[in-house]
């Protein structure tokens, strides 16, 4: 597709996403804001899975450390020891909660926490060469590790229920209408600016060299370059954005939970930037909008059906799509402009 072509298309989602607050409910505003702050996570999927070859399943990790960390605060903010630390007998603020009562250091945690985590496991597990199905089986392992230890240490993280009834934030009251109006068009210009920055950041020198790594990997190390670290690099960005994903999931729903950052949530998220198409950045929010949509529609007409619902867009989009959605109108584009183009032959004959 032409670049003018993207750009317009660019330009007409965002003003359709300006004007959604005025002719959508409430309920609906919210839900836009949720699949907006998870289409952020995506995007940072396409980068290291589609265009750096690592497919994560344990993103959920990252996205959990960004929400965990404004949610402390969010908490402290309310009352100087959290009711769950009370019920479970602990009377002192553990000293790891302390830093986060300042507004500054929780905002900062947000894209750094989950960033340094995902910059540290990336550069131990690229440096080793682990990839393919390995890499992703140890960050499954990962979030299945991370859910499970926020769910055995109740006393200080809020166990199986996680960190819960925020009624306001930096001032704001949560269930305003401003608030959540002010809420989305913040989530929708940081789902621009990620857009841009990644699609900046995908032309540049490192994203080229990315890209090479994917399938010339050993070609790139004969040639000098420190393959591992731009992976690493790669991959702390997308934790980073991961972070950022959850904290403003939080902020609209109210809640985080073990339950959302575990092995099945980590999943869902690789599978909705399969549909939209992993190697597409437009493709990754398409996919993430469309699929948690479909989602929030299904799973409430057929709960019992869901995962295997679930599980059936995997496997067509695995047999049938292996670009996705983005890969599927970039094949019937490329077959139409080969039909409208004239043969060789048919032009032969118009000259003669």
């Amino acid at each position: 597709m032409p670049t003018w072509t993207q750009s317009w298309i660019g330009r007409i989602a965002l003003a359709g996403g300006a004007v959604a607050p005025l002719v959508l409910s409430s309920y609906d505003l919210s839900l836009a804001t949720r699949f907006l702050a998870l289409a952020i996570l995506g995007m940072g999927l396409a980068l290291i899975w589609g265009r750096g070859g690592a497919l994560s399943l344990g993103h959920g990790v990252f996205f959990g450390l960004g929400a965990y960390a404004l949610a402390m605060h969010l908490k402290l903010s309310a009352e100087p020891l959290p009711d769950f630390m009370q019920w479970n007998g602990i009377e002192v603020l553990p000293w790891w909660w302390v830093p986060f009562q300042s507004p500054t250091f929780a905002i900062a945690m947000i894209p750094l926490l989950p960033g340094a985590v995902a910059g540290v496991l990336g550069w131990l597990l690229f440096r080793r060469r682990v990839a393919g199905v390995y890499f992703a089986l140890i960050t499954q392992a990962t979030a299945l590790a991370f859910a499970t230890l926020l769910i055995s240490q109740q006393g200080f993280t809020g166990g199986f229920n996680g960190l819960t009834n925020f009624q306001t934030a930096f001032g704001f009251r949560l269930a305003g209408e401003g608030t959540q109006t002010g809420l989305y068009y913040l989530t929708l210009t940081l789902v621009a600016t990620a857009y841009l920055g990644l699609r900046r950041l995908e032309r540049s020198w490192f994203g080229r060299v990315l890209l090479a790594a994917r399938s010339r990997e050993s070609r790139l190390r004969f040639l000098g370059y420190r393959v591992e670290a731009y992976q690493a690099v790669a991959f702390a960005l997308s934790g980073a954005l991961a972070g950022v994903s959850g904290a403003l999931y939080t902020l609209c729903s109210g809640v985080i939970s073990p339950a959302m950052v575990g092995v099945q949530p980590s999943i869902e998220m690789v599978a909705w930037v399969a549909l939209g198409g992993r190697e597409s950045l437009a493709g990754a929010i398409v996919g993430t909008l469309a699929g948690n949509l479909a989602k929030d529609r299904l799973s409430s007409a057929f709960p019992d059906l869901w995962l295997l619902i679930l599980g059936g867009v995997f496997l067509l989009v695995t047999i049938a799509l292996p670009r996705g959605l983005a890969g599927l109108g970039k094949r019937l584009r490329l077959r139409r402009e080969s039909a409208e183009t004239p043969s060789a032959t048919a032009l032969e004959a118009s000259d003669a």
